[in-house]
């Protein structure tokens, strides 16, 4: 059921988080598997939020200011592409903090935050309201990939997609194509998708940029077990499983998981998980591309690329999408 969160100046809430039965449901089945997997989106609490945004600033964890110097440097040419008096939305906004850079240069007509954690989404909501008073912001909590009905109350203005960090590496190529291919339905012939993709590069400076020093990387991942902790009933200990993150140079993805230290138990949501020692949760993949390669998958999707942004070293790329003529 849809529930309004309310109104704050010229921010406005929608919750449509997913239930919790659905979720019970979806990660059992994960664990279910013979190598157990849980979906990323579950990373994203308070705390996982928290905790990803000091990822993002860890010296290690190249792709945030890289892809922010991208957007920074041209951001006329990219503001150009995505015209005035959009309707631009972010899937996935976390902080919205990258949408700051553009947001004096695009001057939409709404912008549409869309984040799965809801105390997280009207915090950053509620600052970014404060720091441009003349926005018009329409925060929704949702699981953007079980629809997009919400979008039916905006405004009928040209719609711009708008989805950095290269998450859509978190999908495998074959859900990267589906989820393109949504989009493109979604902004039709006339709007467009502004997109940060990770690049293709060294396996060492990428697997340096998912295990830091400093561990935050490593908290991060197994807070998911505490969110399991709380959503299924369960006793995970995360003093017995460790972080593991590897560049698997065949499938070009970085994969995290969640290794058991030893063989043990897990009382779940009334039932009991057996690990062996040395077994994983597989709790995250990031693939790169690329130029060449996305491009591709953009065009199975019925996307081109309009214009390409990349830093000096090639370390990330920014793309301007529209639907393929």
């Amino acid at each position: 059921m849809n529930k309004s969160l309310g109104t704050i100046s010229r921010v406005s809430f929608r919750d449509e988080h997913p239930d919790l039965g659905d979720g019970r449901a979806e990660i059992l089945a994960g664990l279910a598997l013979p190598q157990k997997r849980v979906n990323p989106k579950w990373f994203y609490d308070q705390r996982g939020s928290e905790l990803f945004d000091q990822i993002t600033r860890l010296p290690e964890y190249y792709p945030t200011r890289t892809e922010t110097a991208i957007i920074n440097e041209n951001r006329a040419a990219i503001a150009a592409n995505c015209g005035d008096d959009s309707v631009f939305i972010e899937p996935g906004s976390g902080s919205s903090e990258k949408v700051r850079i553009l947001l004096d240069a695009v001057r939409p007509a709404v912008y549409v935050p869309v984040d799965i954690s809801a105390d997280f989404l009207q915090q950053s909501a509620r600052t970014l309201g404060d720091e441009y008073p003349w926005l018009d912001i329409f925060a929704v909590c949702a699981d953007f990939n079980a629809g997009w009905d919400f979008l039916d109350e905006l405004p009928s203005s040209r719609r711009v997609v708008f989805y950095p960090g290269s998450t859509i590496g978190n999908l495998d190529p074959a859900m990267a194509q589906t989820f393109l291919r949504t989009i493109a339905t979604l902004v039709g012939k006339d709007g467009g998708v502004l997109i940060g993709v990770d690049t293709h590069k060294s396996t060492s400076r990428l697997e340096a940029a998912y295990n830091d020093k400093d561990g935050v990387t490593a908290r991060f991942n197994l807070n998911v077990l505490r969110r399991m902790n709380t959503l299924l009933d369960a006793d995970f200990d995360e003093t017995v499983f460790s972080h593991r993150a590897f560049y698997n140079e065949d499938l070009r993805r970085i994969e995290m998981h969640l290794v058991s230290d030893v063989a043990q138990q897990v009382d779940c949501a009334g039932t009991t998980l057996d690990f062996k020692a040395g077994e994983t949760i597989h709790t995250e993949c990031s693939y790169k591309y690329s130029l060449e390669d996305f491009a591709a998958l953009a065009a199975s999707a019925g996307l081109e690329i309009v214009e390409s942004w990349l830093d000096d070293e090639a370390l990330f790329s920014v793309h301007y999408l529209r639907c393929a003529a």
